[in-house]
């Protein structure tokens, strides 16, 4: 499998449920020399596919809430429906964020946020991120190259 579709499954079982770390194989492929927007264009649209997950699963099994295998605890869902509510669907430009990303994609889907409004803005928002992410490493790599 090349770097590229690594990237891409990384960066799609990171915005998931799943525990997994994108930045940490995008800046070491960026250190490897590969091409920034490429992998900036797998990373992006890897992540964001991957909340596109969060959403189905929001949209359909809500009513499993009770379960124990459920994937968010209460007081995550509180949270970020109470983002949701107070932000409206601008809050998925957050969805990148460590914390409640997730939970604010799966909320989108019991909100019923239109499919295509959330690939748009959340695309926006993890998009932003690798971009910063991008610019960050390549600072530290000319500071560290530099010296």
């Amino acid at each position: 499998m090349g770097p590229y579709l690594s990237l891409f499954l990384v960066s799609f079982l990171a915005a998931t449920l799943l525990p997994a770390y994108s930045e940490v194989v995008f800046a070491g492929l960026l250190a490897a020399g590969h091409d920034p927007l490429t992998l900036w264009l797998w990373a992006t649209t890897g992540n964001t596919l991957g909340s596109a997950v969060n959403w189905l699963l929001g949209r359909y099994l809500l009513h499993f809430r009770e379960r124990r295998w459920f994937p968010f605890r209460p007081e995550t869902l509180d949270r970020a429906q109470h983002w949701f509510q107070r932000f409206g669907v601008w809050s998925l430009l957050l969805a990148w964020a460590p914390v409640g990303g997730d939970a604010l994609t799966f909320v989108a889907g019991i909100m019923r946020v239109r499919f295509d409004v959330f690939i748009v803005l959340t695309g926006i928002g993890k998009g932003t991120r690798y971009a910063v992410l991008l610019g960050l490493v390549s600072w530290i790599g000319t500071t560290l190259t530099s010296q």
